[in-house]
């Protein structure tokens, strides 16, 4: 869980965190995370290796059993021979027990992985005189946080314990059903309570999970508020580093250009020279005065409004002096200036001439 900057007064910050503040909190290892989910997903996963698993298990370990006690009489007797009866035994009953360790290694790194993504820091693991102090100890004991801890704890307890003795409650009465029955028979009826145990457990931890992510995205949250002077002295080191500088320079380019070609379908024309450069115009002769620029562009990009273009069968027309002088001359969204009035008027008149005739 992050910990908040004590620097700052609690009651000054009032502003939500910043993209920054959070990443840097992730790399200290800061991050939201209930152990609530982990315990739901560790307890299903159980549940499914018990529900699904169990009855094979079971006979793979009684039939081991079973044939060691039957040639209990031919077992060696010498140091040797009993250290490799004992190991072949125990790798017997590893094997068994493999497929449910790995479910659960598994189930945790997915718990893990589910609520922060991958994340690898050393950070928690670093020295530090709070975590061994014994004031800022009995204060993190005595906390709010510890104390809300410890009741939901309770609460949680409570909550499973009643809810698995109501599942329990009616096999009370018939417990001399397991008396005097095949143990296969009793270990079936065993397991498929405990399932049922464990299913109404695993709704009300489901909604325990849900209550408590919700409640640490909350707390870290919180702690992760910043003040209007942080929000400032961020924005005054961000700006100033020039690797960001360039990053928002280069999305702020690449966003003008998105912008641009989904510009080009509207246009009227595009005036080519005709490979480096192109130039998109549009003239709506009811709301402008003149023909505006709505996209330009040279060699690849030019290459990508003249693909657009034809994709939405908008006229291309080639006249490279226009074109360049167009490039050189305007930016993008300014109407044509008066020197090429003339010319770019000749254009729209033919493309105008063009589509009447295919209409």
């Amino acid at each position: 869980m992050a910990e908040g900057d004590d620097s700052t007064d609690k009651s000054q910050k009032t502003e939500e965190p910043t993209a920054r503040k959070l990443e840097e909190a992730r790399k200290r290892g800061q991050v939201i995370q209930s152990r609530e989910v982990n315990n739901w997903l560790m307890l299903f996963a159980a549940t499914l290796v018990i529900g699904l698993a169990g009855p094979g298990m079971a006979e793979a370990l009684r039939d081991r059993l079973k044939m060691f006690f039957e040639l209990v009489h031919t077992l060696p007797t010498d140091a040797k021979g009993l250290r490799a009866l004992t190991a072949d035994l125990f790798i017997d009953i590893g094997g068994i027990m493999a497929l449910p360790f790995l479910l659960f290694v598994f189930t945790g790194f997915i718990a893990g992985f589910v609520q922060i993504g991958p994340l690898f820091t050393a950070e928690p693991m670093k020295p530090s005189l709070s975590k061994i102090s014994p004031i800022k100890g009995f204060e993190r004991l005595f906390s709010l946080r510890s104390i809300v801890e410890f009741l939901k704890g309770i609460i949680k307890l409570v909550i499973i314990f009643s809810v698995c003795l109501m599942v329990f409650y009616p096999y009370f009465s018939g417990v001399e059903h397991f008396v005097g029955q095949d143990i296969t028979d009793s270990l079936y009826d065993m397991r498929m309570l405990f399932i049922r145990m464990m299913s109404a457990a695993l709704g009300v931890l489901f909604v325990v999970a849900i209550l408590d992510y919700l409640y640490q995205r909350h707390d870290f949250m919180q702690k992760m508020m910043m003040s209007k002077q942080e929000i400032k002295d961020e924005y005054k080191q961000t700006e100033g580093d020039p690797h960001v500088k360039g990053k928002l320079r280069q999305l702020r380019e690449q966003r003008a250009r998105q912008r641009m070609m989904q510009a080009v379908p509207e246009a009227d024309v595009i005036i080519t020279n005709p490979t480096h450069y192109a130039i998109a115009l549009k003239y709506d002769t009811k709301q402008m005065d003149a023909p505006v620029m709505v996209a330009k562009g040279v060699d690849d990009v030019a290459t990508r409004i003249r693909e657009l273009a034809k994709e939405h069968k908008v006229t291309i027309v080639e006249n490279p002096p226009l074109a360049r002088a167009l490039f050189d001359g305007m930016d993008i969204g300014q109407m044509i200036p008066a020197e090429h009035y003339k010319a770019v008027a000749e254009v729209i008149s033919y493309v105008f001439r063009l589509k009447g005739r295919k209409a």
